[in-house]
């Protein structure tokens, strides 16, 4: 009996074009920031449509540096979702701050902004959303509330490279937005991440907190011609970027259309596949917004299945199908319970949470994988209604 080749959850589309930049780059001497990292900022800021952008080691440092460039420290208060990674409000924590998490629309997933406003309070200071999955936030309304109460809107577009809300780039709107390029995301270095912001001043102050924080003038050191001379301004953090991370930054970069393409039509297979299974609830998209697919989250209401949503993926696993789920909210995390966070208190994240199954969606499968996912998913659902 042939053994059932298993499909990994996720697997980054990397080949020699990749392999070849990294070599010359190794050979070239410079591998930690050098012209690589300059050239990759320069070409990112141009695709999102940004004025600045700061090339760092990861999105959690680059939402961590923008919170304190934003002045947030010891007292404020900081708007967010309770259904994200935990870095999001991890870094809130870290500036000194406290995270005060607001509900989720049950459709898309991300923050539900009818909401904001109730809990904004004289201590908040900022507004922190994320674009759950590669579907954007509603950002229109979320910047006029920042502006009618005087707030920094900081953007975590982990799951946002290629994302549009009403045809502009995420990253070109709020004061700061915050991406990943881990080895799972869209576009891939390995580890790292890049801040994009409008304001050359907040742009200055990432850059100094990013190296040590170390002067504006200290960056000719990792100019070509560079100088002995630094001073620290600051009592900054190493969260720079390297040129072996950049070089494959630039090579992704330039294969991010056809990458996009490939999860796009992934993402229509499985839409055509599972939209009329009962039970079954695909991803929200519109036409309005441009999805990046980062993820495709499926959503299982047990009500209709004799099995749960855990029992759902185990029936995946035995199928040889991996599977991930997106997230386990904020709130459940015994940290956060310590602190006095109740997930009862967010019925619209808990849902999600209980129903939610990640397929595995990225350019490296082929259509024979993605159809055998679309089989898996359907004789489970077939055999397990109720």
């Amino acid at each position: 009996m042939n053994k059932v080749e298993n499909i990994p959850y996720a697997v980054p589309y990397i080949d020699d074009e990749e392999i070849k930049e990294l070599i010359d780059t190794v050979r070239s001497g410079w591998l930690s920031k050098g012209p690589k990292t300059v050239e990759f900022e320069n070409k990112f800021k141009k695709y999102v449509d940004a004025e600045h952008a700061i090339g760092l080691n990861s999105c959690t440092a680059g939402l961590h540096i923008s919170l304190i460039a934003a002045g947030i420290g010891e007292g404020d208060e900081v708007i967010t979702t309770p259904y994200t990674f935990v870095a999001s409000s991890n870094t809130i924590i870290h500036a000194g701050a406290t995270p005060v998490f607001v509900d989720i629309d049950p459709i898309t997933m991300n923050i539900d902004v009818n909401k904001i406003e109730e809990k904004i309070t004289q201590k908040t200071k900022a507004i922190l959303p994320v674009h759950f999955a590669g579907y954007p936030c509603d950002m229109d309304p979320i910047m006029e509330i920042a502006q009618k109460y005087n707030l920094t809107v900081i953007e975590d577009a982990a799951h946002a490279v290629y994302t549009q809300y009403k045809g502009k780039m995420i990253g070109s709107i709020g004061d700061y937005t915050c991406f990943s390029f881990y080895a799972t995301k869209n576009l891939v270095t390995g580890e790292g991440g890049m801040v994009t912001t409008g304001n050359e001043e907040s742009a200055d102050k990432l850059r100094v907190m990013s190296l040590h924080g170390m002067s504006k003038n200290a960056w000719n050191r990792y100019a070509e011609k560079g100088s002995w001379y630094y001073e620290v301004e600051y009592p900054g953090f190493k969260y720079n970027m390297t040129d072996i991370q950049a070089s494959m930054g630039l090579v992704q970069l330039e294969k991010m259309q056809k990458m996009q393409q490939i999860r796009e039509d992934y993402a229509e297979m499985y839409n055509k596949a599972f939209s009329g299974i009962k039970g079954l609830t695909i991803p929200f998209s519109d036409e309005v917004n441009r999805h990046a697919w980062h993820l495709y989250v499926l959503r299982v209401d047990s009500k209709k299945f004799s099995i749960d949503r855990s029992e759902f993926i185990e029936k995946l696993t035995e199928k040889g199908i991996g599977t991930s789920v997106h997230f386990i909210p904020v709130p459940m995390h015994p940290y956060y319970k310590r602190q006095g966070y109740n997930i009862e208190d967010y019925p619209n994240a808990l849902a999600a949470y209980e129903g939610a199954i990640s397929l595995p969606l990225y350019p490296k499968m082929d259509k024979g994988q993605v159809n055998r996912v679309i089989q898996a998913v359907c004789e489970i659902a077939e055999t397990y209604k109720r």
